[in-house]
This record gives structure tokens, sequence and C-alpha cells, in this order.
């Protein structure tokens, strides 16, 4: 049995998935607009998302990059779109899987299926170690950094940020890779990242014109590594 969270704003379409997932055990919630979803996602802890894209108050392609920004719940694209791009594209921007309407119920029933095999199987990695860079103590498990023995308090994109960092010390991380791992966006604002590591410094205790642990180069990438 999962928990799933079905965004759907018509309502025959969405009556036909609470029926189906609820005869099929699941535990079903449902919403018809983009923000309830994202209300939905801050509250509740959801095995799986399916998201339509028609959705009446934000077009369902921003309400994945949005969800994505606060959870990293897996997340199916059910809509009547079949443009090829724009489904690369969804998918970079953190889709996990795509449904074309119509669809059957044996259909969704079997991408949901590897959705979450998928998702248990990355869950069931051994927890990873607490990452260390000179006064710097990361713990990706707890979602707590410490500075010289000082808890941190990070934003979830300031952390995850930190973290990617700490786990490369000394190498310099492009900024097309930031994007794509820490932001799950295959393009972007280099102003996004820009923003988070003026907000880190400043927590870190240092600038861009006196760095200790994060330096830019230009034009190449961020590196974090241990003050000399």
């Amino acid at each position: 049995m999962a928990s799933v969270l079905v965004v759907e704003d018509d309502q025959f379409v969405r009556s036909a998935l609470i029926r189906h997932l609820t005869d099929a055990s699941h535990a079903v919630r449902s919403v018809g607009t983009a923000l309830e979803a994202l209300r939905e996602v801050a509250h509740h802890r959801f095995d799986v998302v399916i998201l339509d894209l028609g959705l009446p108050d934000l077009d369902g392609s921003e309400a994945l990059k949005m969800l994505r920004g606060i959870t990293d719940v897996p997340v199916i694209i059910a809509t009547a779109r079949d443009d090829e791009a724009e489904i690369v594209r969804l998918l970079n921007d953190g889709a996990d899987d795509y449904l074309t309407k119509p669809f059957s119920v044996e259909h969704l029933s079997a991408r949901m299926a590897a959705v979450l095999r998928r998702s248990r199987a990355a869950g069931a990695e051994p927890p990873p170690r607490v990452l260390r860079v000179g006064g710097l103590a990361i713990d990706p498990l707890r979602r707590q950094a410490e500075l010289d023995g000082a808890v941190l308090d990070l934003t979830r994109r300031e952390f995850d940020l930190l973290a990617f960092l700490a786990g490369r010390p000394g190498v310099v991380v492009a900024r097309r890779e930031l994007l794509a791992e820490v932001w799950q966006q295959a393009y972007g604002d280099d102003q996004t990242i820009d923003v988070h590591l003026s907000w880190l410094r400043r927590k870190l205790g240092e600038t861009a014109a006196n760095p200790r642990y994060l330096h830019t180069l230009r034009g190449v990438g961020v590196k974090l590594e241990a003050p000399r």
C-alpha cells in the first residue's frame, strides 16, 4: 500500500483515479489546484504524487518546480499533452515518469509500481556518513550542519548546496552541475546560485572578497575546501 496524492482538476478523472487507487488498497488524498498540492506535501508524507499539468491556478510544469523545492517525493505527470520536447523538459525538471491521457488503470498501476520500487530501493541504501571539511560537519541523514560545533540555521536549499559541495571537497563544481544536482534543473539562472552562495557565506562568517570555505572561480564553478 502507498500513500498517494492526486492533483487533478477534472472531477470525473479525479474520481476515477481515486476509486481505482482506493480499490488497489492505496491511501489517497486529492486536490484540484497547485497551491492545494503544495500545502498537502508540506503537511503530509506521500509515497507518490500524480500531477496533472492543466491546473486552474498554475501550470503543472511550474507546480512541479515548486514541489521539487520542498520535497523529493516521486512525481508522475498525467496529462493530455504529448509533445516530446515538453516531456524531456519535465523529466529534466524532476518528474519521475510521464503518462499521456487517456491511459488505462493497468498502465498507471505498472508505472506507479516501478516508481515506488526505485524510490524504496534508494531509501534502502545505507545512511550517508557525516561529511567533514575543516570545522564544518554536515550530517545528511539528520539534515544538520555545524561550524566549529555551532549548529547552522540553513534553509533546505542552502543545506543541499552545502552538502553537495562538502561531498566533493576541493573539487571545482560547474554551475551547470549544481543546477542539475541541487536544483534538479537542466537549465537555469546563475543568479539563483549566486544568491544562495551569498546567503551561505554570510552564515559561514565569510564574504566573496574574503572567502574561507566557499571559493568561486569565475567562469568555471565553485569549490568548498577547508581554510588554510
